[in-house]
């Protein structure tokens, strides 16, 4: 028995953008790996603070993400071919030369680039998400032997809707007219249109992300065009090494900001189901769609659509996420954190906001102002807002459920044969959730932040300290709280003062309540 999707990608040659991203390099990585029959993999990838195309790749090459096509397969490297390209550019900012090589080489397009910044301004992630796509599409257009386009949108995309089909839903206005707004409208008058035009989107990111489906629905059955949608991006799960990530987005961003004790706070459901994908599940899924797409003999009536979520499976809230990521940073704690790691989940805004006074904002300025007096770069309040941007922008998807239709997704791992099954597994049931967070964190301790685990013994002595301040400053606190509570409130000092001794010797609230002896 041999792999039928090798069989199907052996001599193809594929066009990938945003082939610098986490997903993008995961991808190549996957298919120069498992797929060894590919001819070449074309990666668009653009000019970026003074390097090169050829440079970012030979950096990229250096990351332990390629570690085993280093040691085992280093033949292979010579297959990934640089494009120097941006999608903000009509024909991709590609040179004619190269162009005409991509129209008549190439059969299989991942279209990956996008703008994440979830906060972005309206005309940005219209320019980057949904014109970026267009300029894509035209591409595509004139590429001679397409067998496989797979556009890669996301799972929240639909906030309208309570249960999100595989279907791509008819979008709110028509999204070639607002593309054509944004090219005479200023920034102000955008920022005063944005209010009215995202109605039940949360941000720009789901708002152009969803308009982008509907201009590659428009572009079917004329392009085998497919959509897919993971819901969060999570680390990898075992491909090719255990909690590989590259960037703090999402969940691990949290976990870490939580576990250096810049995050005390989270508006968030604890009783609300997680809804991630680990980052290798979802690009064996994609790998698979594009086998499947361009093995149909005859195309369906309607755009195929796969909704990279588990659905109804899922049984992990946000709490256990919570509680297991909060104990794994206890036993791998990251080094030099700023205060002790113990954060928490508020489904409470009012006391959530109170949290984020107290337990961010205050500190933030108190760091600064140290800093102000030592004659050092100021940075905390700066980090600050942005973290309280950021959880800003992450509550919407975390104090609310989401349900998805995932029949497309589940219908592909048994039409595999045994090979592909081994090669590509798309199964997340087999996912154990306490292991699989520790090796998140773990990842994101390597990966992002560059901490070697052979010096926990002394991350371990920073976090035992600071648990001690930890305390020491809460009691501190709430002795200052009581005090002043009766201080001024009569019915607080009485109660109190049925203490007797034990109440009389405690700093502040002895002398606040037995004021008058």
């Amino acid at each position: 028995m041999t792999s039928e999707v090798n069989e199907w990608y052996r001599g193809r040659k594929v066009l990938v953008t945003g082939a610098s991203g986490l997903m993008g390099k995961v991808l190549i990585e996957k298919l120069l790996y498992s797929v060894p029959d590919i001819s070449c993999i074309y990666a668009l990838i653009r000019h970026k603070r003074g390097k090169s195309p050829e440079s970012r790749i030979e950096d990229m090459w250096k990351l332990p993400l390629f570690s085993r096509i280093r040691d085992e397969k280093p033949h292979v490297m010579k297959k990934l071919i640089p494009v120097s390209g941006d999608i903000l550019y009509d024909n991709l900012g590609i040179e004619k030369k190269m162009l005409n090589e991509l129209y008549n080489e190439v059969s299989v397009i991942f279209h990956f680039a996008a703008s994440l910044r979830l906060e972005a301004p309206l005309k940005e992630g219209l320019e980057m998400n949904t014109k970026g796509t267009l300029r894509v599409l035209d591409v595509a257009k004139n590429i001679k032997n397409l067998d496989a386009f797979v556009h890669l949108s996301t799972a929240f995309c639909y906030p309208d809707y309570q249960r999100l089909a595989e279907k791509v839903h008819s979008p709110p206005v028509d999204p070639e007219e607002i593309l054509r707004i944004t090219n005479w409208m200023t920034d102000h008058q955008m920022d005063i249109l944005t209010p009215s035009l995202y109605k039940k989107h949360p941000n720009s990111y789901t708002y152009s992300k969803r308009l982008a489906e509907a201009l590659v629905k428009d572009s079917y059955p004329q392009l085998p065009a497919a959509v897919i949608r993971p819901s969060i991006v999570t680390p990898s799960y075992k491909d090719p090494i255990p909690g590989w990530v590259d960037n703090l987005n999402g969940p691990v961003g949290l976990m870490v900001g939580a576990g250096k004790g810049v995050i005390r706070s989270m508006h968030c459901y604890g009783h609300c189901h997680a809804e991630v994908i680990p980052v290798d599940i979802a690009i064996n899924a994609i790998i698979v769609i594009a086998f499947k797409i361009g093995t149909m003999t005859e195309r369906p009536p309607e755009i195929p659509v796969y909704n990279l979520t588990s659905g109804d499976d899922r049984d992990t809230t946000w709490k256990e996420i919570l509680d297991i990521g909060r104990a794994t940073v206890r036993k791998y704690p990251f080094e030099a954190p700023l205060w002790y790691p113990n954060g928490n989940l508020r489904g409470n805004k009012f006391i959530h906001n109170l949290c984020v006074f107290f337990y961010h904002i205050v500190p933030a300025y108190f760091i600064d102002f140290l800093m102000f007096i030592f004659r050092q770069k100021r940075f905390m309040v700066r980090i600050q807002n942005r973290i309280t941007v950021g959880l800003e922008v992450l509550q919407y998807f975390t104090t609310r459920e989401w349900w998805f239709d995932t029949h497309n997704y589940k219908a592909l791992a048994p039409t595999l044969n045994h090979i592909d099954t081994r090669l590509f597994p798309l199964d997340l049931t087999i996912i154990e959730v306490g292991p699989y967070i520790e090796s998140c964190i773990i990842g994101g301790k390597l990966y992002c932040l560059k901490e070697k685990l052979e010096n926990l013994p002394k991350a371990r002595l920073q976090n035992n300290i600071l648990f001690i301040v930890d305390q020491l400053v809460t009691v501190f606190f709430y002795l200052l709280l009581i005090s002043w509570m009766a201080s001024y409130l009569g019915f607080v000092r009485d109660i109190l003062a049925y203490g007797g001794p034990f109440v009389r010797y405690l700093p502040f609230v002895g002398k606040a309540v037995f004021n008058d002896e």
